[in-house]
């Protein structure tokens, strides 16, 4: 990701660039304030590909030496399913009634829509994390690799 990271660093700087001329030539303040918001927006696009950048390493695109096969298999997890786009709309519309009908609504709409954000970004947080292998669950692998008790998935085959 260290190409989408530098692309997005110029482009953060070319608008912080030009925010600062538009800001000293001009005397509107919504145009600065636009440029300035695009400038923020690029630079947390670009902050985000050089932590993964850094977190995952070098991707077989980044490297000049790199076969079109090294890019195979799986590319990530996605998920199946969620409830939580639903519940952050739903929370958004009850905000957006809350500008229009009152304080007390828009605070209802501000707190589902922060408890729904927050069970969206953190759904798959505890993913990655390792289990035991003698947790003594039905269809866990034991420590010597053999499964006990019944096998009971959700998932269909």
């Amino acid at each position: 990701m260290r190409t989408e990271a530098r692309l997005f660093t110029g482009v953060a700087a070319f608008f912080a660039a030009t925010a600062v001329l538009y800001g000293w030539w001009s005397a509107e303040p919504a145009g600065t304030a636009a440029l300035t918001v695009a400038f923020l927006m690029a630079s947390l696009v670009a902050f985000f590909f050089r932590v993964q950048h850094r977190k995952r390493g070098p991707r077989p695109q980044d490297r000049d030496d790199a076969e079109v096969a090294d890019s195979a298999g799986p590319l990530d997890f996605f998920p199946p399913h969620s409830p939580w786009p639903v519940t952050i709309a739903l929370g958004a519309v009850v905000l957006a009634l809350g500008v229009v009908y009152g304080l007390w609504l828009a605070l209802i709409g501000f707190g589902v829509l922060a408890f729904t954000v927050f069970g969206f970004v953190f759904q798959y947080a505890g993913r990655g994390a390792q289990r035991p292998s003698s947790s003594g669950e039905p269809g866990e692998p034991d420590a010597d690799g053999s499964r006990s008790g019944s096998s009971t998935s959700a998932r269909s085959p």
